[in-house]
């Protein structure tokens, strides 16, 4: 009998070091072993030598059900799968359903049993109008943080919690040491700015990133950091497109605040003169695609360790619901799940920036933001064999290739990609093999959080 269930084989991307040659060994769905040289015994050597084996991705934000009919977790996780995410925390706006007491959350974990494919956390929010009192018996279902908005998309389906509310919220949630992530941008400003660019019937590319300035993000960030420093809560922004922003947050780190902030990939690849011309309705995103010089400086926050997270705020809209001339008609949001994992590699490399951080920032960081690193997180003994697999070996990227996408456009088409997943495993059994997603629908399990 062999002493382990599978080895896999490669450059081995530690938290400290990458163990060049080196070797992963995985026994009953966690890791067992980590080492270099000679290969112990096991049922399934996987020989990955020369391709670098990383912790399955954790995508922080995800909107899988936010467009009825549509995507779902059958199809989300499909797409996380063949993009090397082993995890994503989905988010609680859903189209028909605001995730915000425990039966509709419970329903949710039901729907992740029956149709994802890798492993879910969930947020949970608030109806505006029953305030704080639902926070509890979410926290006991197991909700991994709770989110909220500064701006209301929609009255009903994504609504917006006024600050003397969003202080009660946080000041209830930092009972159980959970995270509270909100949309970080200012009502009133915004609306300011929308209606002056409705008043000049600008509706091309550029309408977008007029009605929503810089300002509109970091009066909000103000907002949300100082109600978390008075609070004693965990405040995390969950999305930051310009550099003051991160400045910002380390600013109230500096002073023991708990705060954290996530840099969407789109802020990262994107940006306004380049692809907003071109793409239009596409690369419509709340916030904005920014200027050349914001992406760099988020990069440069990266590097310096001021970037929390990377996620994709990943959302499916069919392309009747981004195609339309008039700019500020079009939905918010773009795919990613395929994409996020290498488009951060391929950053890294051409930023100089250490595969490790790339490792911290999509996986390390958000298993310990909502609470999951008990079990995920690290290639670390004792943790869930979470594993992706790149190859570095460039190639251009096309959403309707792989056949893992139910959206057939993406922002990203056409970009070229260092690296590319040839394997993913969850839990230590193989999920993807070179595009082909071997895990089935209720492969994926519901995780709950353990407060540290």
């Amino acid at each position: 009998m062999k002493i382990y269930d599978s080895v896999i084989k490669g450059n081995i991307v530690t938290r400290d070091e990458i163990i060049q040659g080196g070797y992963i060994a995985i026994k009953d769905e966690t890791i067992a072993q980590i080492g270099s040289g000679d290969l112990p015994e096991a049922e399934k050597i996987f020989d990955e030598n020369g391709s670098f084996v990383l912790p399955g991705g954790i995508d922080s934000q995800v909107h899988s059900l936010s467009q009825k009919g549509r995507e779902g977790f059958a199809w989300s996780t499909r797409s996380a799968a063949s993009g090397g995410i082993t995890t994503i925390v989905d988010m609680p706006y859903d189209d028909g359903s605001l995730i915000c007491n425990r039966e509709r959350f419970q329903a949710k974990i039901e729907d992740v049993h029956q149709n994802a494919r890798v492993d879910v956390a969930l947020y949970a929010t608030i109806d505006p109008e029953e305030g704080t009192r639902r926070i509890a018996e979410l926290v006991e279902a197991g909700a991994a943080g709770f989110k909220f908005s500064t701006f209301g998309t929609d009255p009903k389906r994504f609504p917006r919690i006024p600050s003397f509310l969003l202080f009660e919220c946080f000041k209830e949630i930092a009972k159980y040491k959970l995270v509270a992530g909100v949309h970080n941008e200012n009502e009133e400003a915004v609306n300011h700015y929308l209606d002056q660019v409705k008043q000049s019937r600008l509706t091309d590319w550029s309408a977008h990133a007029l009605s929503r300035p810089k300002i509109t993000e970091t009066l909000a960030m103000a907002e949300i950091y100082e109600l978390a420093a008075e609070a004693g809560c965990r405040g995390h922004v969950v999305h930051c497109s310009v550099g003051r922003g991160y400045e910002m947050c380390a600013g109230y780190r500096s002073r023991n605040v708990d705060t954290t902030i996530e840099a969407c990939i789109h802020y990262l690849t994107l940006n306004h003169e380049e692809h907003a011309p071109v793409l239009k309705g596409l690369c419509k995103i709340n916030p904005p695609i920014r200027p050349k010089a914001e992406v760099e400086a988020i990069w440069q926050h990266l590097k310096n360790g001021n970037v929390t997270v990377v996620s994709t705020d990943h959302v499916s809209w069919s392309l009747d619901r981004k195609s339309d001339p008039d700019m500020l008609k079009n939905a918010s949001g773009a795919p990613g799940l395929e994409a996020i994992y290498p488009l951060l590699l391929t950053g890294c490399k051409h930023h100089e920036v250490p595969l490790q951080i790339a490792a911290a920032v999509m996986a390390e960081n958000p298993a310990k933001l909502f609470n999951l690193y008990h079990k995920k997180g690290v290639l670390e003994v004792g943790k869930d064999a979470d594993i992706s697999v790149f190859k570095e070996s460039p190639y251009q990227y096309n959403p309707r290739e792989s056949g893992n996408n139910i959206s057939e456009w993406s922002p990203y088409e056409g970009m070229t990609l260092d690296f590319k997943l040839t394997k993913a495993f969850l839990r230590g059994k193989l999920v993807c093999d070179n595009g082909v997603i071997l895990a089935k629908r209720g492969n994926g399990r519901f995780v709950k959080p353990v407060a540290g």
